[in-house]
């Protein structure tokens, strides 16, 4: 899938970029007016775009309007924090064929999406995602199916919740960094780096130290200020 994205705040354009990249998307980003400027022009290229409402200078919808004259079969969904039902009455008569509401998961953005662009070209005019290679880990003696949200062991075996597999996929994902940031988590996982989702981003590393912790060598790192580091057996670490 071919993705015109349009998207101002930049930590949060380059995660949802990356994530979708990772689903075997092709991911064009662009940011600021002078780019959207360039997304018209290309706009032919793409499956769909994926606007940003809140934008500075012209909004993503007028953007959208622009699109939607030149090209009458491109889908186009938009983002926003905005909640009252006027907003989304906004949208849609600025040419949207669908809209998510800020915060929102990568799985939701990428069904909605792919779900218009089936209904343009036709039913399974996508093939489905296939499931990707590295999805499965092997840390140490245990053993994570992301897919199967499961964690097991010689003498262990646990079933995680999405958001606890969600959460130790990105820490493995970015393992080799020297450090994983706090706020990037927070907005590729709950799409808000706000006081409530950071309480519930430490709930959710504790839970998987304890699952971890029957594995010798395999923890997750507090770095105090920034955020974390996943270790694995075997991993040379000065900390």
């Amino acid at each position: 899938m071919r993705i015109l994205y349009l998207e101002d705040e930049p930590v949060l354009g380059r995660i949802v970029k990356e994530s979708l990249e990772s689903r075997d998307c092709s991911v064009d980003w662009f940011t600021s007016e002078s780019s959207g400027a360039a997304a018209l022009q290309a706009a032919n290229d793409y499956h769909i775009a994926v606007l940003d409402v809140q934008l500075p200078g012209r909004s993503g919808l007028a953007i959208g309007k622009e699109l939607r004259a030149k090209w009458p079969r491109l889908p186009i969904l938009y983002l926003t924090a905005r909640i009252q039902a006027k907003d989304a009455v906004a949208g849609f008569e600025a040419g949207g064929n669908d809209y998510i509401r800020k915060p929102f998961s990568m799985e939701e953005l990428l069904i909605r999406m792919r779900n218009l662009v089936n209904m343009r070209s036709g039913e399974s005019a996508l093939p489905a995602p296939r499931r990707p290679e590295n999805e499965q880990w092997a840390l140490g003696d245990l053993q994570f199916d992301y897919l199967e949200m499961t964690l097991t062991g010689p003498d262990t075996s646990v079933s995680l919740s999405h958001r606890e597999a969600q959460l130790l996929r990105y820490l493995l994902l970015h393992r080799h960094k020297p450090q994983i940031e706090r706020r990037d988590i927070l907005l590729a996982l709950w799409g808000d780096d706000g006081f409530f989702h950071s309480r519930n981003l430490d709930v959710y590393i504790r839970k998987l130290r304890t699952y971890l912790q029957v594995e010798d060598d395999l923890r997750i790192i507090t770095l105090r200020g920034v955020g974390y580091r996943l270790i694995l057996p075997g991993d040379a670490t000065d900390t």
